[in-house]
């Protein structure tokens, strides 16, 4: 064996010098979405609650948003979170989403991914069925449910902040596409919904349409976000934005689903799964049809074939919105550990995005 080959095969670890930034994350992915957890090596973030910390990592640190996001290290749908302390004693923790463009209220996909991931660190004792976890995000408080059979995670189940809906066949004229047809709802997040069969659209939902999806997605979202001035959370004004276009296929799918989403969010990012929060927010629109009742379950395909299951809890009034307290659930999987090193004399150290 020659001695460089030898030295290849003894010699793993690579020691990064003591002024080099190191940050260690677990991925995950929920339903084929990314979740990059922060574990360990970023920042102590100032503050007394999620919102107070989500401002403070915007404000002060959000180039290492970029650097874990941005690719080399991500890509232009990659996705992550960062655990802090909870708002108070009630809760076990609080959580804050990254993205390409900034910081998201609400994340189905992590509040499923970081519950398994509690399990599977041992963070917590679990018991054999259902273990609680009080999560505080930037929309509210969370409370999931992780199963557990024989010392394994079977799915978890979350009960989301109150969604409602804010407006049903909402219209608005854009150029190039014409008059497009949406409802408008909250899930923890505010989305408008798109139907396919409402709207003379020449795709469909297909991940071969991945690129149409994108360009549509982002000029619904964007003529929205200019000419619909009802997009105000009752609280924080910190939420009020569209998050996203969610298109839907309310028609059955071929592997039994009941409905179809295909969420672009931020800036052009395809989710993988079915969008946690989008679920919410189509349970409140499907709640105000009439189109199920409390206890009723539905359930959403993603682009990738992925399942969630969506229903309704209970209902109840959030400022002037009748609301419910929508319940979504899924799997997710831990699929590497990283230490992400950050060397100063790195000329493209503030990474990038191609599409």
């Amino acid at each position: 064996m020659s001695s460089i080959y030898h030295n290849i095969k003894t010699n793993t670890n690579f020691i990064p010098p003591t002024n080099w930034l190191q940050i260690k994350t677990i991925d995950m992915h929920t339903g084929g979405e990314a979740l990059r957890v922060i574990v360990d090596g970023f920042p102590v973030l100032k503050g007394s609650s999620v919102l107070e910390y989500r401002r403070y990592c915007k404000e002060h640190y959000d180039d290492l948003r970029k650097l874990l996001m941005f690719e080399p290290r991500g890509h232009a749908d990659m996705y992550g979170c960062l655990l802090l302390p909870p708002n108070d004693e009630k809760a076990d923790f609080g959580i804050i989403f990254l993205h390409n463009n900034g910081y998201s209220t609400m994340c189905g996909h992590a509040i499923i991914a970081i519950s398994t991931l509690a399990v599977n660190m041992k963070w917590i004792s679990p018991r054999e069925g259902d273990n609680v976890l009080k999560i505080d995000t930037p929309c509210g408080r969370i409370s999931s449910y992780v199963h557990v059979k024989n010392g394994i995670v079977q799915h978890v189940r979350f009960h989301c902040v109150p969604s409602y809906v804010v407006g049903l066949d909402k219209t608005i004229i854009l150029k190039d596409l014409g008059t497009i047809t949406y409802d408008l709802a909250y899930g923890g997040a505010f989305y408008a919904y798109v139907d396919i069969d409402k709207n003379d659209f020449t795709f469909d939902l297909s991940s071969q349409h991945y690129q149409q999806l994108i360009n549509i997605g982002m000029k619904i979202k964007n003529g929205i976000m200019s000419a619909d001035n009802s997009i105000i959370h009752p609280y924080e004004k910190d939420l009020s934005f569209l998050y996203g276009t969610i298109f839907i296929d309310t028609k059955k799918q071929a592997s039994g689903a009941n409905s179809k989403n295909v969420c672009v969010f931020a800036e052009g990012e395809v989710d993988r799964c079915p969008t946690g929060s989008g679920v919410s927010g189509r349970m409140a629109i499907h709640k105000m049809r009439g189109d199920l009742d409390i206890g009723d379950i539905m359930t959403f395909e993603s682009i990738t074939g992925s399942v969630f299951k969506g229903s309704v809890v209970s209902e109840q009034l959030y400022s002037s919105f009748k609301s419910v307290i929508p319940q979504v659930e899924g799997t997710a999987y831990i699929t590497g550990m990283q230490t992400f090193v950050f060397d100063p004399k790195d000329s493209i150290k503030n990474g990038f995005i191609l599409r």
